[in-house]
């Protein structure tokens, strides 16, 4: 099915709201704008975080890229009736954390990864002491905006901690990092499981866009019912997202992909293709999706929606089929 051009129209604008707030959000560590963070001596002329620390963390915070996750968090929060610019800060923390992770995966510890959206990785344009730091960086500086929404006095503070508990838990021992964990131990093993397969890729992958729709409900204040429904609207959505991505590793091309074609196979990664074939996969893909749709009719369902939130009901279905559809 092809992607509806006024959902291409919407996922643009709310992209382009992410990328406003990002092209400046690290200005906002200047320490005369901290002065309750041990700054108070400071000169207004010195800067909070070092040049050489802050180029690398915009380098790739500003590399492009989809916005997937933040561009979620931002629609479920409307769904449950917030507005976009209350979520957006939460929403980009999310992207920081993103932006971390991918720092790190290349590094040559990780996956060895020269080139990322088209250019040099972090640290191969930094140093690999840089890169780290700036990973580093990303993720707690995150903690600062996401836990920062609550001064606006728009959202309660109790939907804040459970919304900073949610991603927490997707980005720590048990979600992200572990599923990275397990990716790397997994590599070049010929008797993995499906199912600890499955297990792995629901951790590194699915684990955050998860959270992505769940924070944004928890922030809006939605009943347990429905956030549980978002949350799980998420996690296929990322099971999908991650089947695609190791099908494109095969099919696509450097050019296409920003970082090298075949990579999963040169370094014996474990993926549904590897194990069941290229059709296979893409049944599983659609499977998945057809299991987010589904859960996303429980939200539908949980309560009666606004003009507005029908509006994101229908993103959200369709966001679906971009992911499904999606060459890069």
């Amino acid at each position: 099915m092809k992607t509806d051009s006024n959902f291409k129209a919407q996922l643009a604008k709310k992209a382009a709201l992410v990328e406003a707030f990002l092209a400046s959000c690290l200005n906002r560590f200047d320490r005369p704008a901290y002065p309750d963070a041990g700054f108070q001596n400071a000169s207004p002329e010195t800067p909070g975080i070092p040049a050489g620390l802050k180029e690398a963390m915009n380098y790739s915070l500003l590399a492009g890229g989809k916005r997937i996750r933040p561009v979620l968090c931002i629609s479920a929060a409307r769904l449950f009736g917030l507005d976009a610019a209350a979520a957006l800060p939460f929403a980009a923390g999310i992207e920081c954390i993103h932006s971390y992770s991918l720092i790190h995966d290349d590094l040559p510890a990780m996956d060895d990864d020269d080139y990322r959206r088209g250019r040099l990785s972090n640290h191969k344009k930094f140093g690999e002491a840089a890169a780290i730091l700036a990973g580093d960086a990303l993720l707690t500086d995150a903690f600062v905006f996401m836990s920062g929404v609550a001064d606006t006095g728009m959202i309660a503070p109790q939907n804040v901690l459970k919304a900073l508990t949610s991603v927490a838990l997707a980005a720590g021992s048990a979600g992200m990092a572990g599923g990275q964990f397990l990716d790397m131990q997994y590599t070049a093993e010929p008797d993995i499981s499906l199912e600890q397969l499955a297990y792995m890729q629901a951790a590194k992958t699915g684990a955050m866009l998860a959270a992505s729709c769940h924070s944004g409900a928890l922030l809006a204040g939605a009943g347990e019912d429905a956030a549980s429904a978002i949350n799980a609207y998420g996690r296929f959505l990322g099971e999908a997202f991650q089947i695609v991505d190791d099908i494109l590793d095969e099919t696509g091309t450097t050019e296409e992909l920003g970082k090298p074609a075949g990579s999963d196979a040169k370094q014996g990664k474990v993926t549904y293709p590897s194990r069941l074939g290229l059709e296979k996969s893409r049944d599983l893909a659609r499977a998945a999706g057809t299991r987010a749709l589904a859960a996303l009719d429980k939200v539908a369902a949980s309560r009666s929606f606004s003009a507005e939130a029908e509006t994101e009901l229908a993103f959200l279905r369709e966001f679906v089929s971009y992911l499904l559809q999606r060459s890069s």
